[in-house]
């Protein structure tokens, strides 16, 4: 009797999704319901510590290295063993998790494919479900897709890429799934449902369950990661270490505790990346609450300059030192149909970045899509073995550097561009999709959340905008106003723009767009 009322009470709620009872079975519920059981209070708690941290940023304070894990940064410790099909990550491709994009993106030429649950997927329960069908019949040999526009039918060839999955962030709900009356994290039911189903078949493949953290910002969080995934193999009976995982680094506080993280981490880590959009907005969340921090135009700050190359050189630095991959950044640039010059330029962009990645010394990148894998293989595929992890920077930048804000101008155009961005992603992301051509660029949420929150920075400052006119809250409106009417009919602008509008105006930071966003998710 004890045994049933000490049973955890899950609810789950009912799909469109045919196959979900495949993905939704017994086993993988009770393990999501374990990990809510075992670690959800200890998320939460470090949810709160972002809270206090933020407000220690809010009274002046900075981020800098902590004194009380200096024994840590000044070990000569290494992280664990490296499977073998991880070991050359030269062109990584990301995106969403539907069969297509899958399929196409495992044929794509690149090493590795990280399907992404989080910043490409609008998180609709259909949606999710269907990616955990989709990620399952790729271990059990049953992927394949039909257009039903064209008829064109699409399977796996002979060499897949590397399969890497990201789960959702920490502070993101599932709200389909509750135990015990609460919401499961999106993160444990991600992690759980797909090593559950194919933890062994990938292994049974010459692989293994591989995943791609995001928006850790501390070693306490890492350490949690190491827990619930020791948790996991322990109840999947996996050797301890099998679950293998690369931490983006795409928060400001995180890159001031990559050796800590990587240490927390160290029976499971293979390797940090550059989240250099996440980064970005990170960055201005955390101290951009000042008239002293304020950004230019996004297209002004590039990794070559500033905070964003000071992180890159850091990021290599610290992984090498302990034997892990460092990778490089998304490359945004989508091929431009019906403009060869256009299409030409965005190439060479896209070119010089993973030029500017390979001198720094990573190992890897990523790209949005299938047509610049050759790009950056081109840069990449001149290195004289599978990654670069004997090649050590020779500097090592400091707290200053890491905090230097990037110099640029601050535009109508940006602003207009940062409107129209934000308005017509969060639009497609209320519709269900989470990855989003737009002018050129694939834009995902970490880009949407540069783009509202430079609007919140400015407008909240009356930034002073380089014709000598400042965004005042009259000005902001007038061209707020404009560019919504301009996008005409689009489905769910209307309450794309009313959240948009909320966002910027509100006088507390809203953390992620995701959040509020997520209430309104159709």
């Amino acid at each position: 009797m004890s045994d049933a009322l000490d049973r955890p009470r899950t609810e789950v709620a009912p799909s469109g999704i045919a196959r979900a009872n495949e993905v939704l079975t017994p086993a993988a519920l009770d393990l999501v319901a374990d990990l809510h059981r075992h670690f959800d209070v200890r998320r939460r708690a470090l949810l709160d510590d972002r809270d206090k941290r933020q407000a220690r940023y809010a009274a002046g304070h900075r981020p800098d290295f902590r004194e009380d894990t200096r024994a840590i940064r000044e070990g000569g410790w290494r992280i664990g063993p490296i499977p073998d099909d991880l070991t050359d990550r030269r062109v990584e491709i990301t995106g969403p998790t539907n069969a297509k994009m899958v399929i196409n993106a495992l044929n794509s030429g690149a090493r590795v494919f990280m399907a992404d649950f989080e910043d490409a997927t609008a998180p609709r329960w259909d949606e999710l479900l269907q990616g955990q069908v989709n990620l399952k019949d790729r271990w059990t040999g049953r992927l394949a897709f039909t257009d039903p526009d064209t008829g064109k039918d699409y399977r796996l060839n002979g060499t897949p890429a590397v399969l890497i999955v990201r789960p959702r962030g920490l502070h993101l709900p599932e709200a389909h799934v509750s135990v015990d009356g609460e919401a499961v994290a999106g993160a444990f039911f991600d992690a759980a449902i797909y090593c559950c189903h194919s933890a062994h078949a990938a292994l049974a493949n010459g692989s293994g369950p591989y995943f791609y953290l995001p928006k850790l910002e501390s070693m306490e969080e890492a350490a949690l990661w190491s827990d619930v995934l020791g948790f996991i193999e322990e109840r999947l009976r996996l050797r301890h270490g099998t679950i293998k995982v690369t931490v983006l680094i795409e928060t400001l506080p995180a890159a001031f505790e990559m050796d800590e993280i990587l240490h927390a981490l160290k029976d499971h880590i293979v390797g940090l990346n550059c989240g250099r959009w996440d980064y970005i907005f990170s960055a201005i969340k955390r101290i951009g609450d000042s008239p002293d921090w304020l950004t230019p135009d996004r297209s002004a700050m590039t990794m070559d300059k500033a905070f964003l190359a000071a992180y890159s050189i850091r990021l290599v630095a610290t992984c090498h030192r302990r034997g892990a991959f460092a990778m490089g950044g998304m490359a945004a640039f989508i091929p431009v149909k019906g403009d060869e010059a256009a299409n030409a330029a965005a190439f060479a962009k896209v070119r010089a970045d993973k030029d500017r990645e390979v001198r720094n010394g990573h190992d890897g990148t990523w790209v949005a899509h299938p047509a610049l894998v050759p790009v950056a293989m081109e840069a990449f595929g001149g290195l004289s073995g599978p990654n670069q992890l004997d090649v050590m920077p020779e500097t090592l930048p400091d707290r200053e550097a890491m905090l230097e804000l990037h110099d640029g101008p601050r535009t109508e155009s940006g602003v207009r561009e940062n409107i129209r961005v934000a308005a017509q992603y969060i639009a497609a992301w209320l519709g269900g999709r989470g990855a989003v051509p737009l002018y050129n660029l694939m834009e995902d949420a970490a880009t949407a959340e540069i783009c509202r929150a430079q609007l919140w920075q400015w407008l909240k400052y009356e930034a002073p905008i380089c014709d000598g006119r400042h965004l005042t809250r009259d000005l902001f409106e007038h061209w707020f106003q404009e560019e919504i009417q301009a996008l005409g009919d689009l489905p769910h602008l209307a309450e794309a723009s009313k959240l948009l509008y909320q966002l910027v105006t509100w006088k507390r930071f809203e953390e992620f767009l995701t959040l509020p966003g997520y209430r309104l998710l159709h």
